[in-house]
Formats: C-alpha cells, structure tokens, sequence
C-alpha cells in the first residue's frame, strides 16, 4: 500500500550539549545519532537525507563534554551504548585475542571503549581523535581509572601518520558513519578512509566497524577492495512499516593477504 504523506519532513530534539539528536535510520537501520535528518516517504519506500553536523560541532560537543567531565565526573555518551562495547569484547575474547595484540580506536572519542578494553586486560591500546578536545577528555577519562597503558594522539585518520600502522585490531564505532555524511565530497573521503585503513592494519588483522548509517550490504560494498568479510555479529531488532531490521550493523572484516 503506497503511503500518503507529505514528501518531507524535518525532525530533530535538543539535547543538553546544544546538539541536535534525531534517529537516523538507512534500510531499517535505526540508532541515535547527533544530525538532523529529513525522512522522504513514497511508493512504500523510505530514504533518508542527512544533513551532517561541522566539524566545529564536533569540536564544540566535546568540549561541553569534557566542561560537564571536569565539573561532575560524567564521562559523557558512549556512542551506541554498552551493549556495542560489549558485543566487542565478547567476540574478542571468544577469538582468544592476545591482550597484547595492537589495537586501534578510530575515532576514540571519550576513549570509554579503550578503557574498557584496558579493564578486561588489553595493554597495547592506542586511541585516535581528529578533535584535541576529544584527546584532552579521553586523557582526563583514563587519568581517573588509573590506567596507563592506553596511548593518545590527536590525529585525523584520513590523513595516517607513519607511526600508525601494524595494528592487529582497528574498531570503528560510528566515525566512518561521520565521515560518510561529511558534506564536503563524501564519497571521496569512504575511500580515503578504507586506503588510511589498509596502511593501518596489518595483513590478516581484524577490522569491527558498528554503523548506524549502513547496511551489512552496503558495508561489504564499501570496504571490498582488501578486505573479506568474516562475520556479522548479533544486533538489536526492530519492527518497521512491517519489515524486521536491526538497529545497527556490526560486522568483522580481515584484511586479505
């Protein structure tokens, strides 16, 4: 049955940061995520355009972030909540991962992932940021756990430094959804973003993307040029227009030989 709707509409909630929150969602992909969107109903079908956020808003949500940190001891969000770390750890660990195998969180944020990884016994952790408040507030976060073996740079994964590669492990929770959505030639810069992720990861390493913005086909469509999919892991479900999806994908990649 063709919906009768009007073609757009514009929704979006403030949130405390100043940000706008909405709920993205991409061939039934639903999860909160800070951009305004506009939904476009016809012929049963539903598409998404997504308007992203300046990086200066980055920059700004981070330093509220690290303002709210430094006045209350609140780590702020953990992007896609901590059922998406555990999903993580849990198929490390099943993997036996070596707690000393090199790992790197693109687009580390509060950095609450490697923190959580450190807890549960990794030791050789690296984190990256585009945004120094981002660092400073990651730095702040690890200070407070007591942890020190968890390294931070600020650095924009698009543009790899030389010192940054060999990892064994890359987790991406959300940035390659960011940079996907970035209104200064997009498409261009998915593909910077798998070249900056095969000089990275070392041959046969792992690569655990969450995404709230793609599906398990398009993902494999991004990143199959050298690498291989290994396995999906298990993800919320939700029921919409009478279709069940997930609420976000998660998948595993290895780098090919």
């Amino acid at each position: 049955m063709e919906l009768e709707i009007q073609p757009f509409v514009l929704m979006h909630v403030s949130t405390a940061y100043g940000l706008d929150m909405g709920y993205t969602i991409c061939e039934y992909n639903l999860h909160p995520c800070p951009f305004f969107f506009i939904i476009h109903l016809c012929h049963s079908c539903v598409n998404f355009i997504f308007c992203s956020l300046f990086l200066s808003s980055w920059d700004a949500a981070y330093e509220s972030e690290l303002q709210i940190f430094q006045e209350s001891g609140d780590a702020g969000e953990i992007w896609f909540g901590e059922e998406s770390m555990i999903r993580l750890i849990r198929w490390m660990e099943k993997q036996k991962i070596p707690l000393d195998s090199s790992v790197l969180d693109i687009g580390t944020g509060n950095g609450v992932l490697l923190v959580e990884l450190a807890k549960c016994g990794y030791t050789n952790l690296t984190g990256i940021d585009y945004s120094p408040s981002a660092i400073q507030l990651s730095q702040n976060i690890i200070e407070k756990e007591g942890l020190s073996n968890i390294k931070l740079q600020v650095k924009d994964f698009l543009i790899p430094a030389a010192e940054l590669s060999g990892f064994q492990i890359c987790i991406d929770k959300g940035t390659f959804d960011a940079i996907s959505l970035n209104p200064d030639n997009a498409a261009e810069k998915r593909k910077q973003y798998v070249k900056s992720l095969c000089t990275v990861l070392k041959m046969e390493g792992f690569f655990l993307i969450t995404s709230c913005n793609w599906t398990k086909e398009e993902l494999l469509n991004e990143f199959r040029e050298g690498f291989e999919i290994l396995e999906e892991l298990p993800t919320p479900k939700f029921c919409f227009g009478g279709r069940v999806g997930n609420s976000v994908t998660a998948l595993v990649f290895q780098r090919k030989k």
